[in-house]
């Protein structure tokens, strides 16, 4: 029941190193649109609201009616929820920082140089102003970074986070492919006997947190506070 965390840098390929790996592996990808819209059913706000939220670019209204430490919380229980049924491919939503240290689980980056990734996304946007390309880019890793750190405490550039860091500059996606897949056949990430128990038990663990959230909420609430 392989489980793999990954983050990437937009324009570092990492999409299609996800895309190869969950096909050699047979792997369900949940990318962020799925946690997403899990997420926010779950606050009773629209999905675009809380990805704007958590990719730094949120309206003050959307600010405003997301709260950070329910959403927290709910993230939390959502991305062990979808690791607890076992050979899935996370992408995203602090899933590295979160599923850190558990048995079987794989942490993964994928990133590359800012020029490599200017490049990459003007060739598929089909756009010819490199700076222009940069100064978006710059602007969305620095309002992603902030937005992570603050919702979840991840420092998604801390190296100790991940098994493996990929750069996409350097290798190409096949060989990030294959060296993924190689940890996966690792004997220290095939089925071990405490792996369930541990995971249930940071998925009660989860649950239990955001009961008494909600409970201090309503109590709030109905307090008048």
């Amino acid at each position: 029941m392989t489980v793999i965390a990954m983050t990437r840098e937009i324009g570092s390929l990492g999409r299609d190193v996800a895309a190869g790996v969950a096909d050699r592996l047979g792997l369900a990808i949940i990318d962020s649109e799925i946690v997403a819209n899990n997420v926010a059913r779950r606050l009773g706000v629209e999905a675009g609201a809380l990805s704007h939220y958590v990719d730094g670019s949120a309206s003050i209204l959307e600010r405003w009616l997301i709260n950070r430490r329910k959403l927290s919380l709910c993230t939390s229980e959502e991305i062990l929820l979808l690791a607890q049924h076992g050979n899935v491919l996370i992408r995203g939503w602090g899933a590295a920082s979160l599923l850190s240290g558990m048995p079987q689980v794989i942490s993964v980056r994928v990133c590359a140089p800012m020029n490599f990734r200017v490049k990459v996304i003007m060739e598929r946007l089909g756009i010819k102003d490199a700076e222009a390309v940069r100064e978006q880019m710059q602007r969305y890793d620095a309002a992603h970074a902030r937005a992570m750190r603050a919702c979840f405490g991840v420092e998604q550039e801390d190296p100790l986070l991940y098994h493996i860091i990929l750069n996409t500059e350097l290798l190409s996606v096949d060989a990030c492919v294959q060296a993924v897949c190689r940890f996966a056949e690792d004997p220290r990430f095939q089925h071990q006997s405490t792996t369930p128990s541990t995971r249930s038990d940071k998925l009660l663990e989860a649950k239990i947190n955001s009961a008494l959230e909600d409970n201090v909420s309503l109590a709030m609430a109905a307090a008048g506070v």
